[in-house]
């Protein structure tokens, strides 16, 4: 089984503008080591794995995976915060931008939200200056809603839930933002408030 892929090598070497020389004297290899690698004839060894990586500019998550990312969120634009959930332990990381982000051995993927329609739908009424948001969604062991987060240009407020507790919370009413719910069956859900 192949752990990194030749023609992602390859990829990572061109755009660094390296040769296979100039990245084998790097990794203390010959250039037709490079070269087996790239066409998939070889793979490099586990214990250079760090090296290559270190060398091709790119994390150790990026480089078995072949994908590289790229946070185009240079400024930390809050609103451009995005999400990952760990699909066994249900670790939650926040970013400012696109990162290479794994937890209990799995490689985390952005969380696409999705409208919040149906089952998902999210409720934000203004009560007594804050939004009281709900759902009508189970709060079950096995389904139910993760977190509520409200995102707006310059903060985000962060409430996780519990299975059996009700899911509703109150943020405090700033400037307009976005309201996002995780379902941990469903995935994550938006509103514009």
């Amino acid at each position: 089984m192949q752990y990194i892929k030749g023609e992602t090598i390859r990829m990572l070497r061109e755009q660094k503008g390296l040769t296979q020389r100039q990245l084998a004297d790097q990794l203390s290899v010959s250039d037709k080591t490079i070269s087996k690698w790239e066409t998939g004839r070889g793979l490099p060894d586990l214990c250079i794995v760090s090296d290559l990586a270190g060398a091709l500019g790119i994390s150790v998550i990026e480089l078995l995976s072949g994908e590289c990312a790229v946070n185009r969120n240079r400024s930390s634009n809050v609103k451009r915060m995005v999400f990952y959930v760990c699909p066994v332990c249900g670790n939650i990381i926040q970013s400012m931008g696109i990162g290479a982000y794994s937890c209990c051995g799995v490689h985390l993927p952005v969380l696409e939200a999705e409208a919040a329609e149906g089952e998902h739908a999210i409720h934000a009424e203004l009560s007594d200056g804050d939004y009281y948001v709900t759902l009508d969604h189970p709060m079950e062991k096995s389904h139910y809603i993760s977190f509520i987060c409200h995102v707006t240009a310059d903060r985000a407020e962060f409430i996780k839930l519990y299975p059996e507790q009700n899911a509703a919370v109150r943020i405090q009413k700033r400037m307009r933002g976005t309201l996002y719910a995780f379902c941990n069956r469903h995935g994550l859900f938006r509103i514009d408030l």
